[in-house]
């Protein structure tokens, strides 16, 4: 697929790597970050260079622990189809099998590990072991000449070896009595030679001899120990058909090939040891990177309740200040009065308090207190109303005991007939004194106004729903 460009790293501009995005909102290969970070101090984001330069912030700033992975556009890659460009291999896969295809493709060119220098196809391996490595060498024991595998089979010091071990069967495994049998079958497993009996399509029987790498070096070794015993058992019964040099000659030549496979294997085992290591250190780092991200998480969200708690602070002082009055005289608007006074004759909310409000700007602190089902001798009968002397900022400079008279005033929404009630505080009462708490006990007009009459329709003090007090402090 042509990838989008949400795919490719802002550095190398291939195909993202465990990708990680910055705070910029860019992404990059996880290698490719290490590396520019290395190598350049204080290294600016290149895309945000040449999107728009003059949006260059902090966020441009690039650093390993301020970058995470991005692990649902690591997801869509490794959904993406891909094809392998072996020559010759027509596989085709997504992203994630890519990589286990490369360790598996047949087509692909690896060195030869006896060093002999050439890079021959993996399926071909086996043959250039047998046929063409020059590092892969037997010397006669007859001419002391070094040949390779193939050479060696048609050696005319050889004497018609496979004839001549007819009247040796006793003395040879069966399975060595044709010495054309191919080291691989290609009906099934290539250890079929040595004893492995898995059969199945080409796929399974890759996937076979990827996983049972173990269990086939045992049968080799199985393999090799056989050989060694029927090596001294075949010199024997050879003494009185042809030389035993030549017994031991073509022995020797199979123990190597099977030495040389065993190589191999092992050499397959180290790389797969390799990888897991690889594997478990990047683990290692990303469980480190997750650790890091999930603190960061938790430092935001407790700034973030911090924050939220800060915005309930000033959303309450800002609230405060719209319905504030300084001039001693306050007007309370309470909506909602039918389901209030439902809550207050079902005792769930007994009374209601209104804003505070001063009656100078560096006056008294004072407040209303409304029960609208009545308190104390109007007690469900009237509405009672309220003063309440407040602690406030400039008391320590206010004169003792609170003097001023008290009007109380339910408006009529027609502007017919207010209900107006008047009061001069009781000096001697605790109600008047400097508050020593948050609020004095509340002091007013018990039998303020009589229910019957706040709901009668021939009166407007309840209109949508909504009613107003307004209390004025000469």
């Amino acid at each position: 697929d042509v990838p989008d460009q949400k795919y490719l790293c802002s550095n190398c501009n291939n195909i993202l790597k465990k990708a990680l995005q910055t705070l910029c909102g860019h992404r990059y290969c996880s290698a490719c970050l290490s590396w520019i970070v290395r190598n350049n101090k204080n290294a600016i984001c290149q895309k945000c260079k040449e999107e728009d330069p003059s949006t260059l912030s902090e966020g441009s700033l690039l650093a390993e622990e301020r970058a995470f992975g991005d692990a649902a556009v690591n997801k869509e890659i490794s959904e993406l189809r891909v094809h392998c460009v072996t020559l010759g291999c027509s596989w085709s896969g997504i992203m994630k099998d890519f990589e286990e295809h490369q360790s598996l493709c047949e087509y692909a060119l690896i060195p030869c590990h006896t060093g002999c220098g050439h890079m021959v196809m993996r399926k071909k391996l086996a043959d250039h072991l047998e046929n063409g490595c020059v590092n892969n060498v037997t010397m006669c024991q007859k001419c002391k000449r070094s040949l390779s595998s193939s050479e060696y089979q048609e050696h005319s010091c050889e004497v018609n070896l496979c004839k001549e071990q007819k009247h040796v069967q006793t003395a040879i495994p069966s399975k060595e009595k044709n010495c054309s049998t191919p080291l691989i079958d290609k009906d099934g497993c290539r250890f079929s030679e040595v004893g492995c009996s898995f059969r199945g399509s080409k796929e399974k029987t890759k996937e076979h001899e990827k996983t049972a790498v173990g269990a086939h070096m045992l049968l080799l070794l199985q393999h090799i120990k056989q050989l060694k015993a029927s090596l001294c058992t075949a010199a024997k019964a050879a003494n009185n058909f042809f030389p035993q040099e030549k017994v031991i000659s073509e022995l020797e030549n199979k123990l190597h090939v099977f030495e040389n496979i065993v190589a191999v294997l092992n050499k397959e085992v180290e790389t797969s040891n390799l990888e897991i290591t690889a594997f478990r250190r990047q683990s290692e780092l990303d469980q480190n990177i997750i650790r890091g991200l999930e603190l960061k998480i938790a430092e935001l969200h407790r700034c973030l309740t911090q924050k939220d708690a800060g915005l309930s602070s000033l959303h309450k002082s800002l609230l405060f200040s719209e319905q504030a009055s300084y001039d001693g005289v306050f007007l309370w608007k309470i909506t909602d009065v039918g389901r209030k006074l439902q809550d207050s004759l079902t005792g769930r909310t007994v009374s209601l308090y209104s804003p505070a409000f001063y009656t100078a700007k560096y006056g008294y602190k004072v407040c209303l207190r409304v029960y609208l089902n009545g308190d104390g001798t109007g007690k469900g009968t009237h509405v009672s109303l309220f003063f309440v002397v407040m602690k406030g900022d400039y008391d320590a400079l206010l004169p003792w005991p609170f003097r001023h008279k008290v009007t109380f005033m339910l408006l009529d929404q027609n502007n017919r007939e207010h209900i107006i009630d008047a009061f001069r505080p009781d000096l001697t009462s605790a109600s008047f004194q400097r508050p020593v708490n948050d609020m004095n006990v509340a002091s007013g007009c018990p039998m303020f106004l009589p229910l019957s009459k706040l709901q009668s329709p021939k009166y407007a003090y309840v209109k949508e729903d909504t009613l107003f007090l307004k209390c004025i402090i000469e």
